[in-house]
Parts: C-alpha cells; sequence; structure tokens
C-alpha cells in the first residue's frame, strides 16, 4: 500500500511529538508483511503507534510510524476455552461493547479504554484490584512479525519464552497484530465513591483492598481529603442515567475541573486553593454498570503523569512520605495523586513482576512545570524498589532497570536475536536497552533457533 503524507505526529498529552517520513497503515497481515521487508532492505526504522496515551517517546521516529488503524475487529470467539482472538490495531472502548454483544467482557480494564489492545498490553497497561493482573495478564497467545517479515505466535505452551517477553514488550520484539485473549462472562459492577480523610483512608487500606474486588484512591495536594472509589459484581439492574451523574462527570469532573487548571497554569499559586475546591466537589456516587463502562470515567483534561509500581506493603508509608514531600516543598500542584492495586504476575517487564503492587500516579496539568516534583516523588518510590509504568515518564537507566528485573537481560537476549540490526529500535529505546552494554551471554544454543523453534541458519 501506499503510504500517506508526511505529517507531523503528536502524543495524547503533547509531551511528545515526530515527523515522520512515512506513516504506514496497512489493512492486512501480508501488507505489513511488505511494509516490514521493504523497510528492512531501506534501512528504515519502524515504530508502531496505537492511540498516543503513553506520555514516553516510545514511538517517536523520523522514519516510519506504523498505524494498525485498519486492522481492528474480533477474528474468533472460542466460548469453550473462554478466549478470543482479536485484531492488534482494536481500541479497548471497540472491544468492550463487542464482547458485551457476545456476553462477554475483559476481566479488568483500566480508567481510559481509547488504548488499542496491543499498546495496551505492550506498555503493561492496567486497572486496579488486588486479585486482577495487569492487561498483559489476560493475554493467552499472540502474533507476531519480526523485523524479518517472519510471522510467530507464541503462548505459554508455544514459544514460552518469547511470550513471556511478548506480554510486556515495549513495541521491541516485532509487530504485535493478533491477541488471543482470555475473556469472562459479561458482568454488571457496582460503583461507589465517596469523599474520605486521608488518615482513614490510610487506616482502612488492608480492609478496602481486601473487602472490595476494585479499590482505588485519589488523594487531593494540600488537603487532608481523598476520593475513594470501590467497584464489585452485583446482580442488580443497571442504574438509569441521571442529570446529577451526568453533570457530575462531565461538567465538574472534566469542564469545571479544566476551567480550574487553566487558572492554576496561569497563575500556580492558585495551586492549592483549587485543589481544596476539587475536593468539595466530590459527590457520593451509588450506581451500577456494564464492566466495560463501568471501570471508564471520561478523561478530557490532559496532563503530564508519572506512575510507579512498588510492593503492596510499602504503600501507607510511601503515600505517607509523599505527602510530607509535598508540604515540605510546597510544590504548586493540584492535580489528585492516584493508587491503584495489581496482582503478582510472571511477565518479564511487567512492574507486578512476582509481587503484589501498589502502583502510585502523579500527574501535573499540561503547560505547568512538573520536573522538580516528578524529581522529588521518584526517588521517593525508588526507595521501595519502585518500577515504572512503561507508558509514562520516568529517568532510570538500562543500569537501574537491570536491578529490578530479573529477566532483563533476558528480555534483551531476545530483542537482539529477533531484531539484530534495531529496525524497531529509536533513540529513546536504543537509550533504554542497549546503553548497558554487550548483552550478556545466553544459553549455548541459538537464541534465534529456540525461539521459532528450527534452525536459525
Amino acid at each position: 500500500m501506499a503510504p500517506l503524507p508526511e505529517r507531523r505526529w503528536h502524543n495524547w498529552s503533547g509531551s511528545v511529538a515526530c515527523r515522520p517520513q512515512q506513516i504506514a497503515q496497512p489493512t492486512s497481515i501480508e501488507g505489513l508483511v511488505q511494509i516490514i521487508r521493504a523497510c528492512s532492505k531501506d534501512n528504515q526504522h519502524v515504530r508502531v503507534v496505537g492511540s498516543g496515551h503513553s506520555f514516553t517517546p516510545l514511538v517517536q521516529t523520523d522514519d516510519v510510524l506504523l498505524s494498525l488503524h485498519h486492522m481492528r475487529g474480533i477474528e474468533e470467539i472460542d466460548t469453550e476455552r473462554g478466549t478470543v482472538t482479536v485484531l492488534a490495531g482494536t481500541p479497548l472502548k471497540m472491544l468492550g461493547e463487542v464482547l458485551h454483544t457476545h456476553g462477554l467482557a475483559q476481566e479488568n480494564l483500566g480508567g481510559i479504554d481509547a488504548q488499542t489492545i496491543a499498546g495496551a498490553i505492550s506498555t503493561g497497561t492496567h486497572g486496579t484490584g488486588r486479585r486482577s493482573g495487569t492487561l498483559s495478564a489476560q493475554v493467552a497467545g499472540l502474533t507476531l512479525v519480526t523485523a524479518s517479515g517472519e510471522v510467530l505466535e507464541c503462548s505459554e505452551d508455544h514459544n514460552r519464552d518469547l511470550f513471556k517477553a511478548a506480554q510486556v514488550s515495549l513495541g521491541t520484539l516485532g509487530v504485535i497484530v493478533r491477541v488471543k485473549l482470555r475473556v469472562v462472562p459479561a458482568k454488571r459492577l457496582h460503583f461507589r465513591s465517596q469523599r474520605e480523610r486521608f488518615g482513614s483512608c490510610l487506616t482502612n487500606f488492608e480492609h478496602y483492598n481486601q473487602e472490595n474486588s476494585h479499590f482505588e484512591i485519589f488523594w487531593f495536594p494540600h488537603t487532608s481529603w481523598v476520593q475513594v472509589k470501590f467497584l464489585n459484581e452485583t446482580n442488580l439492574p443497571v442504574s438509569k442515567r441521571s442529570i446529577r451523574g451526568d453533570f457530575n462527570k462531565v461538567v465538574l469532573e472534566n469542564g469545571m475541573y479544566w476551567l480550574l487548571s487553566e487558572c492554576c497554569r496561569l497563575l500556580p499559586p492558585l495551586s492549592r486553593t483549587v485543589s481544596a475546591l476539587s475536593t468539595m466537589a466530590i459527590m457520593p456516587v451509588n450506581e451500577v454498570n456494564y464492566s466495560q463502562r463501568a471501570y471508564v470515567a471520561p478523561r478530557v483534561v490532559r496532563v503530564q503523569a508519572m506512575e510507579y509500581a512498588i510492593p503492596i506493603e510499602d504503600a501507607q508509608a510511601a503515600l505517607r512520605e509523599i505527602e510530607a514531600c509535598i508540604r515540605q516543598h510546597r510544590f504548586q500542584v493540584h492535580c489528585p495523586l492516584g493508587c491503584r492495586f495489581v496482582r503478582a504476575d510472571d511477565i518479564w517487564l511487567s512492574p507486578a513482576y512476582q509481587r503484589d503492587s501498589a502502583y502510585i500516579a502523579v500527574h501535573m496539568y499540561r503547560g505547568m512545570a512538573y520536573q522538580s516534583y516528578f524529581q522529588h516523588i521518584e526517588e521517593i518510590l525508588q526507595h521501595y524498589q519502585g518500577r515504572p509504568h512503561w507508558g509514562k515518564m520516568h529517568t532510570l537507566d538500562a543500569a537501574r532497570l537491570a536491578t529490578l528485573y530479573p529477566h532483563w537481560h533476558d528480555f534483551r537476549r531476545i530483542r537482539a536475536a529477533l531484531d539484530p540490526q534495531g529496525l524497531f529500535l529509536n533513540d529513546y529505546l536504543r537509550q533504554l536497552l542497549d546503553a548497558d552494554g554487550p548483552v550478556p551471554p545466553g544459553p549455548a544454543h541459538s537464541e534465534r533457533e529456540a525461539i521459532t523453534g528450527r534452525d536459525a541458519g
């Protein structure tokens, strides 16, 4: 297919922009293979873009930006095994609604459903719930197109090392074109939200986590208030839409919040006042909806974000330390700090690898200075062996990441075997993955032979 004309691309928050030579939009796996082979022949680097919701330069490129916009939809539903096979460019919102028509749902989702399924799993996107894993943990199998144009399948039972690496891969092992997901029967969730004192919430932390399927908090800096949210499965009927509920979600949480955020951007010392005003707008919510809608909240106010996963048992101490840090340095920030919870997994580059985790996220309204604030909070979270969310800002280098991820060098070996010329790397990823020196030696046999199941020669 002919590439689209040259254009400028930027991500959702505006933190990353580039002007690729080409933006290619294949309509089939065969067409994508042709594009990859042509790029390899012409020595052009390729990055795959989803919806642009990452805050880091993961897809920034001056060469070829590859969009799977035309490769979306469900290919197969296996009700006996409880799986669906979906094309990689499918947005989560579309996937949720289509699954619903078949009486199915994803086990868990985050608060935003604009991401594509491949982009969400490649960056380790997650929701909340101590007994729920990341979206990547829902994956039962993957199909990738490698730098050579080869189509590889992997799962727990086939090419397992490749599968463990590909479940969270930052798009560096190849182009994910097809995802097999484990799904659950469609369900309704009872959503409750309320305002609570910060100290009381921390006291009830463990109880809230144990008694609710999904629990998260949002603390408003410079105040003693948090918003707590709970989601639990229910047989109650879906609530009727209410004017009050729509007003709260659309006008207060987005329109009015945007206006107040603009005031903070123009006059940062207003941040403390705006944060306090925001807590007064927290209205009790008690409603029931289908899961794919209950998980998601409208988010139109654009921010910059940093998020780290720390051991769940350290969450209360870390939050108290962050509160003291903000009070001491008087950071001009009004955006709430979020805390969500994720079950441990065995995915090599998952921030929740082998430990139940609390994900602590800080935000700054777009256009306001965030560097010093993020730096101080990052230092606190690093003290607790924090691992960064791959789609959000952080300053860790390859040497530090290697100490946080036991399979860091195993991942690097597989990446180097599948893409020795770095077709799927950009400057940011090259620094992140390859600045730690040569890949340490692996097994004596050919890494590529182990991945593909045949002779690499």
